[in-house]
């Protein structure tokens, strides 16, 4: 797994060199994932835009989590462009680093998926924001240069959209599952960084352990319910004003040397 290690991020790697159906792999050094970026040191952006070439942010989070942890260090690069697109509902201050413990949320996910709540979760994310997905996937497409997404911990919402993109690829699914379970190997580093963000401690505090795992079984059910209940990635995103010119460009986005 090629991990960047940071100083001030703890779950960023590179989604470059995934196999593909093919034959073929994903090309590095053109989408990134990461969790949050609040407490990036100058050496930190001096590895992303100095290094890597950064050009795109795509952020997760909602507006809450944005007003609350206010500028990152990233915002002052003016090579940098930063582009929001919530995947969750606007529910005032809701942060969604442990949404699926939320009665609400949590009731919801089970009835949409009841043989696990968090792939229910995650196909939440395709109801109830379609607009913002597809939002992000296209902002990542159209990057002039490598581009990174990124929430609060860069599992869930990071994850789906990671996921999609890849899937999009032509990525072997094993692979995208794969990476998807590499944030567990980093999950007490991560809690230990939210924890000390009065936005995520409360919801953090007193959750079961469960919860915060990446667990391979999740993402597993939720492209299985993708090609079940929609006929797959690219069914779906066709669906959802996602073209096929939309999805050549992230094709050769993620492949193409």
């Amino acid at each position: 797994m090629p991990w960047i290690d940071l100083e001030g991020a703890v779950n960023v790697r590179d989604l470059g060199g995934l196999p593909t159906t093919d034959g073929g792999a994903t090309v590095g050094g053109r989408l990134l994932r990461a969790d949050n970026l609040q407490e990036l040191s100058p050496a930190d952006v001096a590895v992303l835009v100095g290094d890597i070439g950064l050009t795109t942010v795509v952020d997760l989070r909602s507006s809450h989590e944005r007003a609350a942890e206010g500028p990152a260090p990233l915002d002052a690069v003016d090579s940098v462009r930063h582009v929001h697109h919530p995947v969750l509902p606007e529910l005032g201050a809701a942060t969604d680093v442990v949404a699926a413990a939320l009665l609400t949320r949590a009731d919801q996910d089970r009835s949409r998926y009841p043989a696990n709540p968090a792939a229910g979760h995650y196909l939440g994310y395709l109801e109830d924001r379609p607009d913002q997905v597809t939002g992000a996937l296209r902002t990542i497409a159209h990057a002039p240069g490598p581009a990174l997404v990124h929430c609060a911990a860069g599992k869930d919402r990071t994850g789906v959209v990671a996921a999609l993109a890849l899937s999009a690829a032509s990525v072997r699914r094993e692979a995208i599952v794969a990476d998807y379970a590499a944030t567990g190997e980093r999950v007490e580093a991560i809690l230990r960084r939210l924890r000390s963000s009065p936005t995520y401690r409360a919801d953090l505090d007193g959750k079961p352990a469960v919860v915060h795992e990446a667990r391979p079984e999740t993402m597993a059910a939720f492209l299985e319910q993708l090609d079940t209940r929609y006929g797959g990635v690219a069914a779906w995103l066709a669906d959802h004003d996602f073209g096929d010119d939309d999805l050549r460009l992230l094709r050769a986005r993620l492949r193409e040397p």
